[in-house]
């Protein structure tokens, strides 16, 4: 088991549920009522398998006790499976009307979930399972987007007109925050690739619950960047 303090644990358990519920608000007023419940239902199924898969394979070392392969086991068995699906989605006309269906300002106030995270990753910093690059007080600014995100939401749709090109900017901007710190982590892990961070490299994530981060929060905050995309530009 990973060291670290048993409070950033919960917290990031919560945060990950969290981060479910949200995304099932976003479903909830979504505008196809007809179809929303049967998407509500593929989304929770779905989530509680891949976070039950997830916490299996990260108690039995898939990750940790591999690290020399290659590609990366937590991209195989984590990472690829939620971007296929991101791609159906982009491909299959239903995947396109679920999309379209689902509302902007839900959309960006889920972006608040990466408050926390940070908080998270500054703790596992001070634990000594991540390097301080990968927190605000280094390379990672992802904090500025969900703390913008409900600003966002008041500016975009305030009267007297809908922001189009500020939301489209909003989101560009974010989405490079989030790569930022994905490339960051991935440098940083403790793969034969490894680039940075030798001295404390980012060995948290090979863990539960932190596996989660990269293989299911991500992933969520992802598609709301690539759904929110797809309606402004």
């Amino acid at each position: 088991m990973l060291q670290v303090p048993i409070y950033l644990t919960v917290f990031f358990v919560l945060i990950t549920f969290t981060t479910t519920a949200l995304f099932w608000w976003v479903l909830k007023v979504s505008k196809n009522a007809e179809q929303q419940p049967k998407w509500s239902r593929l989304f929770l199924g779905g989530s509680f398998l891949w976070l039950g898969l997830q916490a299996f394979l990260s108690f039995q070392g898939a990750y940790y006790k591999h690290l020399n392969a290659l590609p990366p086991r937590i991209a195989v068995l984590g990472l690829i499976p939620p971007l296929v699906v991101i791609v159906a989605l982009f491909l299959l006309p239903s995947g396109k009307r679920f999309m379209d269906s689902l509302t902007l300002p839900s959309l960006t106030m889920l972006h608040v979930i990466r408050i926390p995270v940070e908080l998270v990753l500054y703790g596992l910093f001070l634990a000594g399972t991540i390097p301080e690059l990968m927190t605000f007080a280094g390379r990672n600014f992802d904090i500025l987007a969900g703390l913008t995100a409900p600003l966002m939401v008041y500016w975009v749709w305030r009267p007297p007109a809908f922001r189009r090109n500020l939301l489209l900017v909003w989101n560009v901007l974010s989405l490079m925050l989030l790569l930022n710190i994905v490339i960051h982590a991935l440098l940083a892990a403790p793969f034969p690739l490894q680039q940075l961070a030798f001295d404390q490299p980012n060995v948290a994530v090979l863990y539960f619950p932190f596996s989660w981060l990269p293989t299911y929060v991500v992933p969520v905050v992802l598609f709301c960047h690539l759904a929110a995309l797809r309606q402004v530009y």
